[in-house]
């Protein structure tokens, strides 16, 4: 392992373990819970579709003409991976992203995705991001975490991209929830297959390649670069802390409820 992934992933261990023992997972027992996380969440697995298609833009060709450029095996890692976020299969094998894929989930809950169509709609109209998010109905601390996300990207900073990528959007959903859902099933709840299902896939997907050729590609990436590398650290601790907010933003809709 190289030394500077090991001393990265060092500094993370904390924040991460603060993180994934945040007492919001235990509340999330009811659909209702389900219905008032996803409301939230929804936000993070949008914004994550323009961090990845912002390593796309930077790590392969995109334009016209096209010319080879950067790494063939970082090329293919990030290829594969917009491939299945924005064009896998569901359950009754439709070709459809995960974003989608995730919505069709709330809406079988009956959770409201007004705002996150209202954001999309919204910005296909020409507003600016700042502006959506200023109008949404949405918390606070899920609006901040989307303008980290796009302070991030719009910084052009490739080894920041990358590590808010590789560090700061792990999996950190877990497998309890898939456990609640299944004794939901068990139990005669039918409407939870499709979110079950996503959750399911989004485990096997990241269980696979993408952890091991992420760091490869920070490798690549920051290089020997010790300024590269402390910034790239300081902005997954950065990431790890606007997710926990984002989580204590979560835990205070399911206190009022």
């Amino acid at each position: 392992m190289n030394p500077q992934i090991d001393q990265l992933q060092a500094a993370l261990i904390t924040h991460r373990n603060q993180l994934l023992a945040h007492p919001m997972y235990a509340q999330i027992k009811r659909i209702e819970d389900f219905q008032c996380f996803m409301e939230q969440h929804i936000f993070a697995v949008w914004d994550f579709m323009s961090l990845l298609k912002a390593l796309q833009r930077d790590l392969t060709c995109v334009e016209v003409p096209w010319a080879p450029k950067g790494s063939p095996v970082t090329r293919r890692f990030i290829n594969e991976i917009v491939l299945g976020e924005e064009s896998d299969v569901d359950q009754d094998s439709k070709v459809l992203s995960h974003f989608e894929m995730y919505l069709e989930a709330m809406q079988q809950i009956g959770a409201n995705t007004l705002p996150i169509h209202q954001l999309t709609e919204w910005l296909s109209y020409g507003k600016t991001l700042d502006e959506a998010l200023y109008q949404l109905e949405i918390r606070e601390e899920t609006r901040a975490f989307v303008r980290f996300t796009f302070e991030i990207i719009e910084s052009r900073q490739l080894h920041k991209i990358a590590a808010l990528f590789t560090f700061g959007r792990e999996d950190l959903i877990p497998d309890m929830f898939i456990e609640i859902l299944r004794e939901m099933q068990g139990q005669g709840q039918t409407n939870i297959d499709k979110l079950l299902y996503y959750l399911e896939r989004h485990i096997e997907v990241d269980g696979g390649d993408h952890g091991p050729i992420s760091l490869k590609m920070m490798e690549e990436i920051c290089g020997t670069d010790a300024l590269k590398w402390q910034e790239a650290t300081d902005v997954s601790i950065q990431a790890l802390h606007k997710r926990y907010e984002l989580w204590n933003g979560i835990e205070t809709n399911l206190n009022s409820k």
